[in-house]
């Protein structure tokens, strides 16, 4: 693995993005990206593997976003993100869809808590995306009505999450059922031996990005110790 060093900011042109995705950018009101998103969106774009450590609230999600709108928009094929949480999961749909309408890529949002009937609906329409929780995601592969064998690039956020909510069995089935020909971006605030493990098993040659020391709190949050 290969380890960027952190860089000063600029705008996002010149970071590969397609005009389409540039115009959408500055129409949300995007300026200047963050460190995760200055170093991860060209490599993601190139079509490496990433294993990047960044906190929550970092823009980890548009530096994955906008990478997975491009490719699959220009070499077609289908996304994968999984996530730990049904609120993750809705906010990534969300931002996917405020940046990737324009280029009319359709997603599906697979969560617990939420209908699964729907859901099926959702699928049988052949969405470009699926955003996922774990648990959920298997429920559909088990039932037949979700197959991952399009799947050419797959992103796992806030992957250190998810081994403490007990997910490694659920993510272990889910990427067996993908294509080894793919490309992996692995996100994580941490970088324990599990993740490491994961990302030997998991990604090619990635590229390590790393803005924050891992285990750094993300900036401008207070934490308190309550006794």
């Amino acid at each position: 693995m290969t380890q960027n060093t952190l860089e000063s900011p600029s705008s996002f042109e010149g970071l590969g993005i397609i005009p389409e995705l540039l115009k959408q950018i500055e129409k949300e009101g995007f300026s200047v990206p963050t460190p995760i998103q200055r170093q991860a969106i060209p490599v993601a774009i190139a079509g490496e593997d990433i294993l990047g450590i960044a906190q929550t609230g970092t823009g980890k999600t548009l530096a994955f976003g906008v990478p997975v709108i491009q490719r699959l928009s220009q070499q077609g094929g289908r996304g994968l993100i999984i996530v730990p949480t049904r609120e993750l999961a809705l906010q990534v749909d969300e931002m996917l869809f405020r940046f990737g309408r324009q280029l009319r890529l359709k997603t599906a949002v697979v969560i617990g808590g939420a209908s699964i009937s729907a859901q099926k609906h959702a699928l049988r329409h052949q969405p470009d995306i699926i955003i996922g929780t774990p648990g959920r995601l298997q429920d559909h592969m088990q039932q037949g009505s979700l197959r991952l064998d399009d799947v050419r690039l797959l992103v796992l956020d806030e992957a250190d999450r998810m081994l403490d909510m007990g997910f490694a069995p659920q993510i272990e089935r889910i990427v067996r059922s993908i294509p080894r020909q793919r490309q992996t971006l692995l996100f994580s605030a941490t970088m324990p031996d599990e993740i490491l493990r994961l990302a030997h098993s998991y990604l090619k040659q990635p590229k390590r990005i790393e803005v924050a020391q891992s285990g750094t709190p993300a900036a401008r949050i207070e934490q308190f110790v309550a006794l």
